[in-house]
Parts: C-alpha cells; structure tokens; sequence
C-alpha cells in the first residue's frame, strides 16, 4: 500500500530546489511520550527533513502528559517449576504465597505513578555544511498534579470529564476513587532502589547531541525523495539514572509538489537507542531490563502555501516503541493491586513495559519567513496511560549571525 502511494504519478512544478520546496520537509515538534520510565532516558526524535537547517536556529518545545498508573506490587518467582506453572495460566490467575527469600524466593518491586508530566526542550541546530548539521537539545521535566488552569486539557478534570460525557465511560481506570489532582509518583525497583518525585519536583533529564547526513543522491532530484541517517549521543543527568546513552537513526521522506505550490510530504523512520551504555552510579534505578529501546515511526503532511508565502500544514504521526521489559517475565509474574476495588486498568503500569507503546499525533504547523509555530495533541489508542492523553506546543526561531 505504501509503495503505491510513494509511486502515484502526481503533478510536479519543474523548478530549481531551492524555489520548489517552500518548507524544509516535515519539521515536527518533539512527540516523544511522557513515559514515567522514558523521561529519565534519552530516546530520539525523528528527523523528516530534506536537508540541513539553512540557518542556525532556536527551538523551544513544552509538552504536557498525564499519567496515571494505581498502586501495583510484582514478584518475578525463582524457583523454575513455579514459572512453568505459570507460564501456563493467565497472569491474573496465578496465585503466589511469598513467605521469605529462603523459602520462596522471589525478586520484588512495586510502583505507583499518577501526575501530569511536564516537558521542557530547548533545541540549538548548527549546519555544517550542505549534507551535515548538528542538533543541541536539554531537556528537563517538572512533576504536576495537573491541577486548572495550568493542565487544561491533561488535567485529571479534563479526561474525566471527557470520559463521563463523550467517550470510555464513567471513570474506567478509578481515577476518582483514588482522587483527582494527585502526585503519586514512587518506584521500588526490584533491586531496592527508590525513586519517588512529589508535587512541583524539577529536575534536567540531560544534555543530547544528535549529527544528521544527508546524502545528495540522484534520486533526490529526479523523484524527490530524501534520505537523513543520524547519530545520537545523551548524557542523562538525573540523581535516578546518571548515564550515557548512544543510538542511531534513519529517515526516508518523499515529497510532491503540486503546481500551486502545495506540498504533501511522507516520511518513514526508524531508530535504535543503547540505554545506559555507561552507568555512573551503582545504584541507578532500573528503568527496564531491555538494553535497546527501537522506534519505527510513519508520518504523513499536507501543507498549503498561502499567497504572501506563509503556510499551514497539517500532519498525522504514528509512533510505535519497543517493550522496555524482556518479553518472558510476563510468562511467570505474579502481579497485586486493589482490583478489588478498580475493575479496570490497575495492572497498566507493569504489562505496559511488555508491550509495545503506539500513539498517534495531530499536528498542526504555521510557518511564516523568520518562525514557525506548531501544536500537537497526541492520544495512546491503546489506553494504557503511558501517558493517557498529551499535548504540545513548539516554537522555532532562527538565530541571526
């Protein structure tokens, strides 16, 4: 399907490169999810642009996620012959007398994460020349109770409401019963370590350094169809995961050009990431057991160009990530939560990690000579609250020499 419509034979203004393209491929705003595990590791941004930045510029990324994960306790037993068991009874069905580490011995941990996540990027593109740039970014992160009107539309308010009234009915996940505008946010990993955050706690999730090529290829200019491979290099810098984490990434964008100037983009990226490469604390939270953490993601912009030279696009993302967790813990863990009380969803916060986490976006962009400004609202279909629901807002200015 993909092949067929990269191949459709669409109307192509014959002008010179620097004239055809108005805008320089899909230039998003960072989509990365508010992930309670992901913040404190580097992770990447695809990159869908034709080329390097023109220009030295500034960019400025606020995202806002909520997530909401009950409290959950997880024993992953030793003995073999009690995993065999339970590799073949459903998870919820398993039942698990833990008495002591003698006895039944067995690894522990327990988690609870309920908060609005809040996102700051601040990212510095350098060209180097006409195939090579270089993107400075710093992130950091402040943990909310998402309360009006700072979280309009992530609040606990707001999804609730959105249950109750239009869709997922009356308070599936038991965010009431726990009560709305809560920070909740501890983790007991299983090899004893804490991390816990309260209201207003502000930390730097780290420093990253990503170089972008872009091969001139004579593809480029006979079909327009761009390719970008990047490197990418993070220093997390939180008391929770002080590290260094390496990855790779590459990005294949078609473009069409109609007559009138307007342009429909589609790009399909991949990347890889190398968590925790080097660790520079003994007692680093683990933040998940897979040591490489894979995206793919697809994305599809139609952008008008208004008269004056402006324009507007609109894109659609879908982004899907690697399980953080290796797969066969699920066949043996043992799992406790009040789903007494929570008929729905009080398990999320662990099967999450052994699935894979897809989301869609909606973009929308204004591009005018000297900015652009872009809006995003990004929703997990599969409703496992990693986070529920997101938004964000990016602005982008160049840098005079």
């Amino acid at each position: 399907m993909l092949f067929l419509i990269l191949t459709i034979p669409l109307s192509i203004l014959a002008q010179e490169r620097d004239s055809l393209f108005i805008k320089n491929g899909i230039d998003n705003p960072s989509l990365l999810s508010t992930h309670h595990f992901g913040i404190f590791s580097s992770r990447i941004n695809t990159n869908f642009k034709h080329s390097p930045t023109n220009k030295k510029k500034l960019s400025f990324n606020y995202t806002s996620g909520n997530t909401f994960h009950p409290f959950l306790e997880v024993y992953y037993p030793e003995n073999l012959e009690i995993r065999n068991q339970f590799s073949q009874t459903i998870w919820y069905a398993r039942n698990f007398n833990f008495v002591n580490q003698e006895t039944t011995p067995a690894e522990y941990l327990n988690m609870v994460f309920d908060a609005v996540i809040k996102e700051f990027r601040v990212n510095f593109s350098l060209p180097l020349n006409q195939q090579q740039e270089l993107t400075f970014r710093m992130r950091s992160y402040l943990i909310t109770n998402g309360k009006h009107p700072f979280s309009i539309f992530t609040s606990d308010e707001t999804i609730e409401w959105f249950h109750s009234n239009i869709a997922g009915g009356e308070d599936p996940f038991g965010r009431r019963y726990y009560g709305l505008n809560e920070v909740n946010f501890e983790y007991l990993d299983r090899n004893g370590n804490t991390l816990k955050l309260t209201n207003n706690d502000f930390f730097i999730g780290g420093i990253e350094v990503s170089h972008h090529f872009y091969p001139k290829l004579k593809i480029n200019e006979n079909r327009n169809v761009f390719l970008n491979f990047g490197s990418h290099l993070g220093l997390n810098t939180s008391t929770f995961n002080p590290s260094l984490d390496f990855g790779v990434s590459a990005n294949f964008i078609k473009n069409y050009t109609f007559k009138n100037q307007n342009q429909l983009d589609i790009g399909i990226g991949a990347n890889v990431l190398r968590k925790n490469l080097l660790t520079f604390k003994d007692d680093a939270i683990d933040l998940g057991n897979n040591l490489f953490l894979a995206t793919f993601e697809g994305n599809i912009e139609y952008t008008k160009v208004t008269a004056k030279g402006n324009f507007h696009a609109l894109g659609i993302n879908y982004q899907t990530q690697t399980r953080y967790n290796k797969i066969a813990e699920a066949d043996y863990y043992h799992l406790r939560g009040k789903w007494q009380e929570i008929n729905g969803g009080w398990h999320n916060s662990i099967t999450t990690l052994y699935s894979s986490l897809s989301t869609w976006s909606l973009i929308y962009s204004y591009g005018r000579p000297n900015y652009k400004l872009s809006l995003f609202a990004k929703q997990d279909f599969k409703v496992n609250n990693a986070p529920d629901f997101q938004t964000g807002i990016n602005l982008k200015l160049p840098i005079l020499n």
